[in-house]
C-alpha cells in the first residue's frame, strides 16, 4: 500500500486548501477497513495530530486548534480521504501527513500502521 498526500501550497491567511490522501495498492485493497489520520509538523516542532476519521461509522476527531475550520471526509470508492482547510492561519503552516491504521482506532502518532509522504502547506501574506 502506498499513501500519497497532495493539495498543499501557498495560501494567504483566511484562505482555503483541500488536501487529499490517496491510497493505492494491489487489486482488492480498500481503504474502508482503515482509520485515517492527518498529522502536521511545523519547523522546529513535534508532529501533532490534526484530524482523524474512523473506519466504521466515519466518526471524526479534530484537534482544538483546527476545530470549526477543518473538515475531514472520506470517499471509500476512490480510496481517498480529504482534509478541507478553511480560514487558514499562519500557525497552520506545516508539512501535512496522512497515515492509516487498520480497523476501528484512534489516531496516535505511534499507533499508525503506515505513513505517506507529506505535503507542504504555507499560510502567508
Amino acid at each position: 500500500v502506498q499513501l500519497q498526500a497532495s493539495g498543499g501550497g501557498l495560501v494567504q491567511p483566511g484562505g482555503s486548501l483541500r488536501l487529499s490522501c490517496a491510497a493505492s495498492a494491489a487489486s482488492g485493497f480498500t481503504l474502508d477497513y482503515y482509520t485515517v489520520g492527518w498529522f502536521r509538523q511545523a519547523p522546529g516542532k513535534e508532529r501533532e495530530g490534526v484530524s482523524c476519521i474512523s473506519s466504521s461509522d466515519g466518526s471524526t476527531y479534530y484537534s482544538d486548534s483546527v476545530k470549526g475550520r477543518f473538515t475531514i471526509s472520506r470517499d471509500n470508492a476512490k480510496n481517498t480521504v480529504y482534509l478541507q482547510m478553511n480560514s487558514l492561519k499562519p500557525e497552520d503552516t506545516a508539512v501535512y501527513y496522512c497515515a492509516i491504521v487498520y480497523g476501528e482506532s484512534i489516531c496516535t502518532i505511534h499507533g499508525m500502521d503506515m505513513w505517506g509522504k507529506g505535503t507542504q502547506v504555507t499560510v502567508s501574506s
